[in-house]
């Protein structure tokens, strides 16, 4: 038995009693089952979870008869495209029946065809490493096992194939295109030489999948393990132009005197370096402000008097590409909002290292940033990519300096929630005026002097409302 075989025995025998009984329920029903695709691919890597595949030549109606009485819940929401999700004992089954997928040309959702075999559905699915199976209830029997496009061969060698043709694989689903990007940088494979060409052949082909799942596997892509590898993939075959058009876009032509840094190159070392800074985990917001903080800069570049080379507001303009892209590929409101303001924020902070800040102006830093301080932290520190070790140590100290007056305004105040001394009921008895526009602005000029000032106090303050009052015209 090889090691990649011990290590899948080793994870089923974890699951085997939940498996077993539903093996042996469908057999009794005179049904196949298999765990099959990731589960099967999972299991020999080790690190098999708690949500397993299973395929079987029973209908979606067969599934559920099966399932009534023994599982602790049941879901239909796949009933349509011919998977019934369960869970018994904390382990979330998804049951599929053999099939095969495929889009029509004029179609942005797969049509599902049942099959009648197993190695005709495995030999439908995305890559060699995700077509094998193993045969419940008798998980043990040596012909248990069933690899019929060597799936456990490209596991090893750590290489990303296709059963059939990858043409006829892209077709089917275009989406794996995208799909063989993430899996490049989740699992850090290699992929085919054929596989690349197709991808690059069939790019416009990924049109017609629907938002929503090219959605998806961007963010799998991002929050995978080396998300580089799959950028480079997919800017190299052209997919990112059709999903990611702002990627490729940071590939400009660098000037003969090298006035400015690759952009993308710089943009995938900011990204790792976010990674590599990120204190609990993958984050996704994060992420995709480092993969954009600079998408501004083929918009804003200038060639300067004198051979220089600039790109003045890019960050303005980076924000509102960021917040264009995400609401195009349909990510969550807050998502975008929180992205495009480190975008935007991102190079506030070299004001700092070019001559000291006032409070006001710290204050103004954490206001803006606001409840993503903590990742424009990151964001800031992982900006600094030059290899001029004198200049990044400047910047390293200028941004702790940065961080500590912070800290220490912090201690005195609560910079978090910076408002006026008097809120808006306060600000309408003190002048004597109903809601409306006057108590908004009133209440604007009382949050400017608390950015510049500092806590006023209650009397101080409302001497200072009064005056501006009586400046403006507003109230008795």
């Amino acid at each position: 038995m090889t090691e990649a075989q011990q290590r899948a025995v080793a994870e089923l025998l974890r699951v085997s009693p939940v498996a077993e009984d539903l093996g042996h329920r469908f057999a009794a029903a005179g049904h196949q089952l298999h765990l099959v695709g990731g589960s099967v691919r999972d299991a020999m890597l080790g690190r098999l979870g708690d949500d397993l595949d299973f395929a079987t030549d029973a209908r979606p109606e067969q599934v559920l008869a099966l399932a009534a009485g023994w599982a602790d819940a049941i879901w239909q929401t796949g009933v349509a495209f011919g998977t019934v999700g369960l869970q018994r004992r904390g382990v979330r089954l998804e049951i599929t029946t053999y099939r095969s997928e495929s889009y029509r040309p004029d179609s942005r959702h797969p049509e599902v065809v049942y099959g009648d075999t197993l190695v005709g559905d495995l030999g439908r699915r995305d890559f060699t490493m995700n077509a094998m199976a193993v045969t419940l209830p008798d998980w043990r029997a040596p012909t248990a096992f069933t690899d019929p496009f060597g799936g456990m061969a490209d596991l090893a060698a750590g290489r990303l194939r296709t059963p059939g043709r990858p043409q006829d694989s892209f077709s089917d689903d275009p989406l794996r295109m995208l799909r063989t990007a993430r899996f490049a940088a989740q699992l850090g494979f290699t992929v085919a030489d054929d596989v690349i060409a197709a991808m690059t052949a069939m790019v416009e082909r990924i049109a017609i999948v629907s938002v929503e799942r090219v959605q998806g596997e961007l963010s799998r892509l991002l929050l995978s393990t080396q998300p580089r590898i799959g950028l480079e993939l997919l800017t190299a075959t052209g997919l990112a132009a059709q999903v990611l058009p702002e990627l490729p876009a940071l590939r400009m032509e660098i000037d003969e005197h090298h006035q400015h840094k690759d952009v993308y190159a710089h943009t995938l070392s900011v990204l790792e370096r976010a990674i590599a800074l990120e204190p609990d985990g993958p984050d996704l917001v994060l992420r995709m402000a480092a993969l954009l903080h600079d998408i501004g800069k083929p918009r804003t570049r200038q060639h300067e008097a004198g051979g220089g080379v600039s790109f003045h507001h890019h960050e303005v303009v980076g924000a509102k590409l960021a917040r264009k892209r995400l609401t195009a590929l349909h990510y969550p409101k807050a998502f975008i909002i929180d992205v495009s303001l480190l975008v935007e924020l991102h190079l506030r902070f070299h004001g700092f290292g070019r001559g000291e800040w006032t409070d006001a102006a710290v204050r103004r830093y954490v206001r803006d940033a606001g409840a993503q301080l903590p990742r424009l932290h990151l964001l800031v520190r992982s900006d600094c990519t030059t290899r001029n070790r004198r200049r990044a140590a400047a910047l390293a100290a200028a941004y702790d300096a940065l961080a500590d007056r912070i800290a220490r305004l912090a201690a005195a105040e609560d910079l978090q929630a910076l408002r006026p001394d008097l809120d808006g009921t306060e600000i309408m008895r003190q002048l004597d005026i109903p809601p409306g526009p006057d108590v908004g602005r009133a209440y604007r000029h009382l949050l400017a002097l608390r950015m510049e000032q500092g806590r006023l106090g209650h009397d101080e303050a409302v001497e200072e409302l009064r005056a501006w009052a009586a400046a403006n015209g507003v109230g008795s």
